[in-house]
């Protein structure tokens, strides 16, 4: 028979064994459904694993939109930039009517390995006032928008645009 001291210091031991555990569970099913958000630039930088799902934010690139059907399945292939660097992105299916130059994208899918980003979804900006966050923030870090100086300038004026102070 064990002494009620022991008793309790195993009882301790099994009970974070147990937690621990149950955290590590925990951890491993939020790791693999974790989708990250990544601008352009950090794209560029980073060179996501062929395959890495994550979240693809920016401004439709002017002049890179280009439709083909495949039968009755429309392929869209564009440009996603943040001002700095662009990411290609290849899309199979029916964009949203928001979609088009200019215009806030979040899509989601991962690289493949000849560095085009294969989306599954694309997400389009969905009022006049609206800018998703993260797309906000890239645009700020890229010196291409400052909000103090008023809504964000057409993306087809980046190359040429000094940022004011």
């Amino acid at each position: 028979m064990l002494k009620p001291k022991r008793r309790r210091l195993y009882l301790v031991i099994v009970s974070g064994l147990c937690l621990s555990a149950a955290v590590g569970l925990t951890l491993a099913a939020f790791s693999s459904s974790l989708t990250y958000f990544l601008s352009p630039r950090q794209v560029a930088a980073q060179h996501p694993a062929p395959g890495m799902s994550f979240r693809l934010g920016g401004i439709v690139q002017a002049g890179t939109v280009q439709t083909t059907l495949a039968g009755q399945t429309p392929t869209t292939h564009f440009a996603v930039t943040d001002g700095r660097a662009a990411v290609p992105v290849v899309f199979t299916g029916v964009l949203p009517d928001l979609f088009r130059e200019g215009q806030g994208v979040v899509a989601i899918g991962a690289m493949s390995g000849d560095g085009v980003f294969h989306a599954d979804e694309v997400l389009a900006k969905h009022g006049a006032a609206y800018m998703p966050k993260d797309v906000e923030q890239s645009l700020k870090e890229a010196g291409k928008w400052d909000p103090k100086f008023g809504p964000p300038p057409p993306a087809s004026t980046w190359n040429d645009m000094k940022v004011g102070s």
